[in-house]
């Protein structure tokens, strides 16, 4: 029922012309569905804070909005944005949106109280302290939102092409399925596992310049 690993590898080498071809559609669709869905949720978590009372209304919205199946919304995006990339572009935003948005508004709601003290004591103004305290503070969650997110980008693009497309690996992966070539749906599927990987290991290299003054920690225990 499963294709040996060597005819995976065989599918990979024997129509990596096609592969690359539909890989590289399916990895713009997921960078820029990583750079709009970054910008929308910092934005809202962003603005949830900002505006509290604004926040308190447009939170359970968003929260009742991520509770729905992303199958679900597959189909309308593609009768709003048609069967172009805009729809996978938009599908995967969402999936990355929730993350970022979540992680950032905890972070900047859990900013220390002694600090909001003392800087209300001060002449900055609300937006000021949000910019030179809270932000900076809550900059470890925003990375730790886009190391959650960025590896379900090429997720949400999957999906979009799940539902309705032209190109790209969900395309390919459709056509294969169809056709029992389970081994060329495990290369898709290889190919979709290593964009993951590329995904969040980018993260990783730019989060020491998102957050600079946030010690590196070993995940092992140092030996004496």
């Amino acid at each position: 029922m499963l294709p040996a690993p060597a005819s995976v590898a065989e599918v990979l080498w024997r129509r990596r012309d096609l592969l690359l071809c539909e890989g590289t559609t399916t990895a713009a669709e997921a960078l820029l569905g990583l750079l709009a869905g970054t910008a929308a949720g910092a934005l809202a978590g962003l603005g949830t804070v900002g505006w509290p009372r604004l926040g308190a209304l447009a939170w359970p919205v968003l929260l009742v909005l991520q509770s729905l199946p992303v199958f679900a919304l597959a189909p309308l995006l593609v009768l709003w944005f048609g069967f172009g990339m805009a729809s996978k572009v938009a599908m995967s935003a969402i999936v990355i949106f929730f993350p970022v948005a979540s992680f950032l508004a905890d972070g900047l709601r859990r900013t220390d109280p002694d600090l909001l003290d003392a800087t209300a004591l001060t002449e900055a103004t609300h937006w000021r302290a949000i910019r030179h305290v809270r932000l900076p503070l809550a900059m470890p969650a925003f990375v730790s939102g886009l190391r959650v997110a960025a590896p379900l980008a090429p997720l949400g693009a999957v999906i979009g092409e799940w539902v309705g497309a032209s190109g790209g690996l969900g395309f390919l992966m459709i056509q294969a399925n169809a056709r029992l070539q389970t081994d060329l749906m495990f290369a898709c599927l290889a190919l979709l596992a290593a964009m993951t990987l590329l995904l969040r290991a980018a993260v990783d290299a730019i989060a020491p310049r998102l957050v600079p003054w946030a010690p590196e920690t070993s995940p092992l225990p140092s030996r004496s």
